[in-house]
């Protein structure tokens, strides 16, 4: 899919940023729902104490969906190392919402919500965001604790059990960020 100047110039800049940590299918979902061959910013890891992956995003991923022919979605990954921390602002300029993606598996995916949360506070407060948990048992069961997590903070959030391998799954998350985007008047 190529972009002409024209177009570019006179479509708003729908950027949507994906958030969560390392292994949380940041990269997969850009890649899986992409309309062309996403930009990735992949190393050999070398921290396997974080994850046993072997590689991981040390800048962005980068990748576009075609809405219409002059809409595009831009689709924005952070990396998710503490050490790529200052490219979070940098990515989260500009972004009309944000599309958070939690792994239920890893050791304590409550403080993963925690930390992205506060750490994109104004993203999230201020734009639209929604909640995608992946590696779940796929009974909604645990979808209940997160649902709960945000009921005691007296905040809202659409959560969703995704797999970022999954087109559909994505494109749903997708949908619904679109939509609450719209919504909030953006």
């Amino acid at each position: 899919m190529s972009v002409s100047n024209d177009t570019a110039k006179s479509a708003p800049l729908l950027k949507i940023l994906f958030i969560g940590p390392m292994g949380a299918g940041k990269t997969t979902a850009i890649r899986c729902i992409s309309d062309s061959d996403p930009i990735g910013t992949e190393a050999s890891n070398s921290d396997a104490g974080q994850s046993t992956k072997s590689t991981t995003t040390v800048a962005m991923d980068y990748g576009s969906i075609e809405l219409g022919p002059e809409e595009v979605v831009h689709l924005y990954g952070i990396p998710g190392q503490d050490r790529f921390k200052f490219m979070w602002p940098i990515l989260a300029k500009g972004a009309l919402g944000c599309i958070l993606l939690i792994d239920d598996t890893r050791e304590d995916p409550m403080a993963d919500l925690t930390l992205y949360l506060h750490e994109f506070n104004d993203l999230v407060s201020k734009q639209a965001f929604v909640v995608g948990v992946g590696k779940t048992n796929k009974d909604g069961s645990s979808l209940e604790k997160y649902n709960q997590y945000f009921a005691e903070r007296d905040m809202y959030a659409p959560i969703m059990e995704v797999d970022a391998r999954d087109k559909a799954d994505v494109l749903m998350l997708l949908e619904v960020i679109l939509a609450n985007t719209e919504i909030k008047g953006n």
